[in-house]
């Protein structure tokens, strides 16, 4: 395996959003929030030693993601929220189907070469929260965002290979 001596953080401008099992990147995806894992923490004491408490790991909990990225005619977020729930005219009702509203998401990270050099897979997301227009403002000079909030099941990092350019060094082949 070799050693690596890169010392500078990745830039966080340089990634791409995926579903899982699919090679097509999806277009336009300007920000992606933080995968953000909390793990709650429960409190106890022994009986012969009150002064003193113990710590254990409770329940896991994962932050929900939120993908934003400026309003087009291609219609991915909203087909995605609509599998959740739908609103249809004609029929005069709500619509609710749960059948494959669940997608896995990958997050790939690059470097300044457009190597890859980190991948998130993030598991049976849904959307529960969907944004088709933001505020409107003829007053403003600003692009018009639309976003998805996703819960998931949490996520894992996938092993890459690291890049090979430079900055990374194989101190066992020397």
């Amino acid at each position: 395996m070799p050693e690596i001596t890169r010392r500078d953080p990745f830039k966080n401008f340089r990634f791409r959003v995926k579903f899982g099992g699919t090679t097509e990147y999806i277009a336009g995806i300007s920000k992606v929030s933080g995968l953000k894992r909390t793990t709650e923490v429960i409190k106890h004491r022994d009986g012969g030693d009150p002064g003193t408490s113990h710590k254990l790991p409770g329940r896991t909990e994962y932050e929900a993601i939120t993908l934003e990225r400026g309003c087009t005619v291609d219609t991915v977020f909203e087909e995605w929220a609509n599998r959740v729930w739908s609103f249809r005219n004609s029929g005069g009702g709500l619509e609710t189907s749960l059948k494959d509203f669940r997608r896995d998401l990958v997050i790939d990270v690059f470097d300044e070469g457009g190597q890859q050099v980190l991948s998130y897979s993030v598991h049976n997301c849904w959307v529960s929260e969907y944004q088709a227009l933001p505020d409107l403002d003829a007053n403003a000079n600003a692009v018009a965002f639309e976003h998805i909030k996703l819960e998931h099941h949490g996520w894992v990092r996938e092993r890459t290979n690291p890049p090979q350019d430079p900055q990374f060094t194989d101190t066992a082949s020397g």
